[in-house]
C-alpha cells in the first residue's frame, strides 16, 4: 500500500508545482502593478535568499554550501541570466501584457533549452522532439497573433509588443539559466560524489541573482530620483498601495522561488523526467480560469486551444527522454 502511494508523490508534486507557479504569476502581476517590476524582482530575490538560506541551514547544518570554483562560476552565471535578467523581463511582461499571455509564451522555454543543449552540449533532437517544438511554436503563435476585440483590449499596442518580446527574452533566459545550473550542480564534468544538492544549488543561484539585480535596482533608483516631482513612468497604470504591493511580492516569493522550486525538485526526484517536466509545465492551462475570475479577461476558444497545443507540444519534447 505504501508503495502504491509513493508512486503518486512525484506526479502530485508536478501538478502542485504548476499550481504554485500559476499563483506566483498572479501574485507578481498584482505586485508589479503596485510597485513596478524592478522593485518586485529585487524584493522577491531578497526574500527568497532568506527562506532558502534558513532551509539550507536546517537541512545541511551550515549557511554556506561546499562548492568547487567551477560550480560557483556556473551557478553565478545561472543566477544572473535566469533569475536577475530573465525574471526582470518576465515581470515586466506580466505588467505589459498580463499573466495569461506571458505564461503562454513561457511555454517556449523548453524549446530554447533543447536548442541550447543542441548547440552547447551536442544533444541530438529526435523527430518527435522537432514535432513537439513545431506544435508549441504553432500554439503560441496562434494566440499571440490573435487580434483582440477593441472592447476587450486592455493593453496599449506598444506595451503589447514590448511585453511579447520581453516574455520571449524571459523564456530564453530561463532555459539558459537552467542549463547553467545543471552544470553548476556538476553534471557532465564532476563525479556524482561531488554533485551538490539541488536545494543548495538554488540557494547559491539566488544569492548571485541578488548581486546581479543590484545594478538594476541602482539604475531604477537613480531614474526615479531624476523624476522626483514629476509623474513616474507608468504611474497612470499603477493600482493599489505600495504596502499591498510588498505583501503580494512577499506571498509570491514564498509561493514561487521557495515552495514552487521545492515541489519541482520533488517531482523530478520521484517521477520519470518526462512526466515530471510535463506536469510542471501546465501553468498556461491553469492560468485560463484564473485570469477570467480575477481580471475578468475574456478568453477566446482560440486562446484555450492554443494553450493546450503549447503544453501538448512541450509534452512531446519532454517525453522524448521519459
Amino acid at each position: 500500500m505504501l508503495s502504491t502511494n509513493e508512486n503518486y508523490i512525484g506526479p502530485a508534486a508536478g501538478v502542485a508545482t504548476s499550481l504554485l507557479w500559476t499563483a506566483t504569476s498572479l501574485l507578481f502581476t498584482a505586485a508589479g502593478r503596485r510597485l513596478g517590476p524592478t522593485v518586485v524582482n529585487g524584493t522577491r530575490i531578497g526574500l527568497a535568499i532568506v527562506l532558502l538560506g534558513i532551509t539550507h541551514r536546517l537541512l545541511a547544518g551550515s549557511w554556506i554550501p561546499d562548492l568547487v570554483a567551477g560550480q560557483v562560476v556556473f551557478l553565478a552565471l545561472s543566477g544572473i541570466v535566469g533569475l536577475a535578467i530573465g525574471d526582470q523581463a518576465l515581470f515586466t511582461a506580466f505588467v505589459d501584457i498580463g499573466p495569461r499571455l506571458s505564461m503562454l509564451i513561457m511555454a517556449t522555454s523548453p524549446i530554447f533549452a533543447a536548442l541550447f543543449g543542441w548547440i552547447a552540449l551536442g544533444e541530438v533532437l529526435s523527430g518527435v522532439a522537432c514535432v513537439g517544438m513545431a506544435v508549441t511554436i504553432g500554439g503560441v503563435a496562434w494566440v499571440v497573433l490573435e487580434q483582440p476585440k477593441s472592447s476587450q483590449e486592455v493593453f496599449p499596442a506598444a506595451l503589447r509588443y514590448r511585453g511579447i518580446v520581453l516574455a520571449f527574452v524571459g523564456a530564453a533566459c530561463q532555459a539558459g539559466g537552467l542549463l547553467l545550473s545543471k552544470q553548476g550542480i556538476g553534471h557532465g564534468w564532476l563525479p556524482q560524489s561531488e554533485h551538490i544538492d539541488p536545494q543548495a544549488a538554488t540557494y547559491v543561484r539566488m544569492v548571485f541573482a541578488g548581486l546581479g539585480v543590484l545594478p538594476i535596482l541602482l539604475w531604477h533608483g537613480l531614474r526615479s530620483s531624476r523624476r522626483a516631482g514629476a509623474a513616474p513612468s507608468g504611474a497612470s497604470r499603477r493600482q493599489g498601495t505600495r504596502a499591498g504591493g510588498f505583501a503580494f511580492a512577499a506571498a509570491g516569493a514564498t509561493v514561487g522561488p521557495f515552495l514552487g522550486v521545492w515541489m519541482s525538485l520533488v517531482a523530478s526526484d520521484r517521477a520519470p523526467l518526462g512526466i515530471a517536466q510535463t506536469l510542471c509545465s501546465l501553468p498556461p492551462v491553469f492560468i485560463l480560469p484564473c485570469t477570467f475570475l480575477f481580471y475578468r479577461e475574456s478568453v477566446s476558444p482560440r486562446a484555450i486551444l492554443g494553450a493546450f497545443l503549447a503544453v501538448g507540444g512541450g509534452a512531446l519534447l519532454f517525453l522524448k527522454t521519459g
